[in-house]
């Protein structure tokens, strides 16, 4: 297998840790987000475009992908939180933003990825997905969503481990909304952040590639925190 990785939403925190991670190592590194990072390696190959245009995303990327032809591992990072909103102030409009990207634009992504030789799939999930913060409910559906929709690709891709990854919490722009500007007298949860662990996105990088050498110990289609392996 050739050392090619794909990861999506590059430009930043763990997205920008991971590219730069296999960089270093060596690793061909094909990547998509809507603005570039500033990187010149040789072997950082970048496409720019934003996944929230899930009805483009096979027009638009395909071609991309395809050219690849074998990746040993994708890293399906892009995301976003949604507003941190009760249930009954969340519209379905705020809601469906989040489950467009953080859900359907995975889909539209591994189907492309169904049609040539891919390895490892990991699709970045939370805490989140499992536990119902107050607040949270837009990111909590949309990772829950994450995870089955793993798990059902586990069933029609045999050749190709797929996991449902939790990093833990990583210090981003996200995380810093959720513990320093959220009130924590009203959502509890951002309190719970910011005295927990918080871990950057270079560390985090590395026990993503930690699990990957574990890989083999976990069934796929499988929901993994990297925090209590």
């Amino acid at each position: 297998m050739q050392k090619n990785v794909l990861i999506t939403g590059c430009s930043s925190g763990l997205g920008l840790a991971l590219t730069n991670y296999y960089l270093e190592k060596g690793f061909n590194v094909y990547a998509i987000s809507r603005t570039k990072p500033n990187i010149t390696n040789s072997n950082f190959y970048h496409k720019s475009f934003d996944l929230s245009q899930t009805s483009k995303i096979k027009d638009e990327l395909s071609s991309f992908i395809k050219d690849i032809s074998q990746i040993y591992t994708t890293f399906l990072n892009a995301g976003m939180l949604g507003k941190i909103k009760i249930l009954e102030d969340l519209s379905i409009k705020e809601m469906q933003e989040v489950y467009q990207l953080n859900v359907y634009a995975n889909k539209e992504l591994i189907d492309i990825l169904k049609t040539i030789e891919v390895k490892n799939i990991l699709a970045i999930s939370s805490g989140a997905s499992l536990t119902g913060y107050k607040g949270w409910g837009s990111y909590s559906l949309s990772k829950a969503g994450v995870n089955m929709l793993i798990n059902l690709y586990s069933n029609e891709m045999l050749n190709t481990k797929l996991l449902s990854v939790a990093p833990g919490v990583i210090k981003t722009p996200m995380t810093d909304y959720i513990r320093f500007e959220i009130d924590e007298n009203v959502f509890t949860s951002a309190k719970k952040l910011s005295e927990g662990i918080v871990q950057t996105a270079e560390e985090t990088a590395v026990k993503m590639d930690n699990l990957l050498d574990r890989i083999d110990e976990f069934e796929s289609g499988s929901y993994i925190d990297v925090r209590k392996i």
